[in-house]
């Protein structure tokens, strides 16, 4: 039951996207109306022209003549028709899909940090590329056999009666059989179309981790274990897709086997008032073809409702991420944060990314204008999760977070983030040039300033040694630079905005020391006058900040300046001088 009323929500979100192109659609049931009829109007001049031909010698040429003028037309007509259906169907399915995948992307825009950390990439790319791909060979489908289909039947029924009531009871009564048939397989094909989906989400998603992580998949020997893990999947893959194949299939048989019955009934009672003299020979060959072209839709219709089961299980996945619970809007009456004057407070803040596992718990902190604040403390002790909750990626569960002496709930997302410049330990560029990158904050930059900010990076020498210069492309998570080269231009990206804070987690990590020479002392310039949140693992670079906070399972548990922690010989003293020990 639960499966059936998922099915039916699909449904119903899927004719909201159609609505919206009702014109088409109705353009499209008036060109298969036009196609059923002329297809339908057929027999009838095929059963004439037999009529026509009494016996040897008595063969009237005129008549038929005329008949084959009649039946070139009709088939001109239905082919017109049935090419501008097929052109409407495909605008119609292609926008539809267009508006679902564009509603998906901002979505994953609008998604929390929670939501994109807790699923894999891969995952949620198939979502968006392969299952909505489904979803249009479903639809299209759909689209065009389902309309013809349908008012292929109800054609047919309205010819065949014209003819012979009888005879047309015979049909009726038989052909529900294949429905139900249909139906009955359709409720498992569902289910199985949906384990399919889900399997090659994960799928894309373990090829996805594994092509991005290939370095390090190589260096601790995993080619075997990631090896036995898409084995499993695909394994599951292949189960699902031949179960689901197996029952889709079955569908076209069973119901031509009861298509086969009705043709049988139709051709013995058919005999039979032929011989009565209740029908002419002409009027059993119509009959006949009548009876065809009134099966013939079951089939396709079975055949499309297969598709269909398969096309909607992709549909749920896709609504499902369209539905996700977006980040919370900033509140109405929610100010711009124009002129950040540096100070940030922090008022018994505790947040876990899962509440059964506590991370920071009553965590208080004030700083003043123009401190520079690092964070040092043991891995998982919360130093990157304050970050978060600095640049609100995430809402503490309890607590305040104040900029300016406001609330930061209360100012908008966008001058919050605006207001820090972040320079992390992993580096992310975009596709596009060199000047794209670095101008990321600035687009408005002049040529002038944002060479000043790539030298102030150390980047420009670098930089002048590509083949293009700063027009040199980048590729996809800057592939073809190093991994210092893509920090440096992330330096010179905060360098060229000067926001009034600053965020440096672990920014020199993948730098040479003499160029972190160079830039450390660009940093303490830049810092002048700017309120700095700097996350370290090496001392030696936080020597100089005014107040060093020392983090362990999400607590403060020492704060002061470099000297003050070494005179006071607790966690802070033993962290340096286990990096600095003769």
């Amino acid at each position: 039951m639960e499966g059936r009323n998922r099915q039916s929500q699909t449904i119903r979100k899927v004719l909201t996207y159609i609505r919206q192109y009702r014109m088409l659609v109705l353009l499209s049931l008036l060109f298969a109306a036009v196609t059923v009829f002329a297809t339908l109007y057929f027999p009838i001049l095929t059963g004439n022209a037999v009529d026509l031909i009494l016996e040897k010698g008595k063969v009237d040429f005129d008549g038929i003549l005329s008949i084959i003028k009649k039946a070139g037309i009709m088939i001109a007509v239905t082919a017109a028709a049935q090419w501008l259906m097929n052109v409407i169907n495909n605008r119609i399915t292609y926008q539809v899909i267009r508006d679902i995948r564009e509603e998906a992307f901002q979505k994953i825009e609008k998604l929390p940090l929670k939501y994109l950390d807790a699923h894999p990439t891969g995952e949620i790319v198939s979502r968006v590329i392969a299952d909505v791909d489904q979803f249009a060979d479903g639809l299209l489908m759909g689209f065009t056999q389902l309309f013809t289909g349908v008012l292929t039947i109800a054609g047919t029924l309205g010819f065949m009666i014209s003819i012979n009531i009888m005879i047309t009871v015979v049909v009726v009564v038989v052909t529900p059989v294949s429905l139900l048939v249909a139906a009955y397989i359709a409720k498992s094909t569902y289910q199985m179309f949906q384990k399919q989906s889900q399997s090659r989400g994960a799928q894309t998603a373990l090829i996805d981790e594994m092509i991005g992580n290939q370095k390090v998949v190589q260096a601790f020997g995993r080619e075997q274990n990631v090896a036995d893990r898409f084995d499993a999947l695909n394994a599951d893959l292949e189960k699902y897709s031949l179960r689901a194949i197996f029952f889709s299939s079955i569908t076209n048989p069973a119901t031509r086997f009861v298509n086969s019955l009705v043709y049988t009934g139709v051709a013995v009672f058919g005999a039979l008032s032929v011989i009565a003299g209740n029908l002419s020979v002409g009027q059993l060959s119509c009959f006949l073809s009548y009876a065809n072209q009134y099966t013939k839709p079951f089939n396709e219709i079975s055949g499309v409702i297969t598709e269909l089961q398969n096309a909607l299980a992709c549909a749920a996945r896709i609504f499902d991420l369209i539905e996700e619970e977006p980040q919370i809007p900033d509140c109405a009456d929610a100010i711009a944060l124009e002129h950040a004057d540096g100070s940030v407070d922090l008022e018994h803040v505790s947040f876990s990314y899962e509440l059964e596992q506590k991370l920071i718990e009553d965590f208080n902190l004030n700083v003043r204008p123009s401190q520079r604040i690092a964070i040092v403390g043991p891995t998982g002790c919360g130093k990157t999760t304050l970050i978060n909750l600095l640049m609100r990626f995430y809402d503490p569960n309890a607590g305040v977070i104040r900029v300016n002496g406001t609330d930061i709930r209360q100012i908008t997302r966008k001058s919050l983030r605006g207001s820090y410049g972040m320079v992390l330990q992993e580096t992310w560029l975009r596709s596009g040039t060199i000047r794209d990158n670095i101008c990321m904050g600035r687009p408005d930059a002049t040529e002038e300033e944002m060479i000043r900010a790539a030298k102030a990076a150390h980047a420009h020498s670098f930089i002048k040694r590509l083949p293009d210069g700063y027009n040199t492309r980048v590729t996809e998570d800057g592939g073809n630079l190093s991994q210092g080269q893509k920090q440096l231009l992330c330096i010179a990206r905060v360098m060229l905005c000067l926001p009034p804070m600053l965020i440096l987690d672990e920014a020199t990590s993948s730098i040479d020391t003499r160029t972190e020479m160079r830039i450390q002392k660009a940093f303490a310039s830049m810092m002048q006058g700017r309120t700095s949140f700097i996350v370290a693992h090496r001392l030696s670079t936080i020597e100089s900040a005014d107040v060093i906070l020392v983090m362990k399972g999400g607590k403060i548990i020492e704060q002061g300046s470099h000297q003050e922690l070494l005179q006071k010989n607790g966690f802070y003293a033993t962290l340096y001088e286990s990096q600095f020990a003769k």
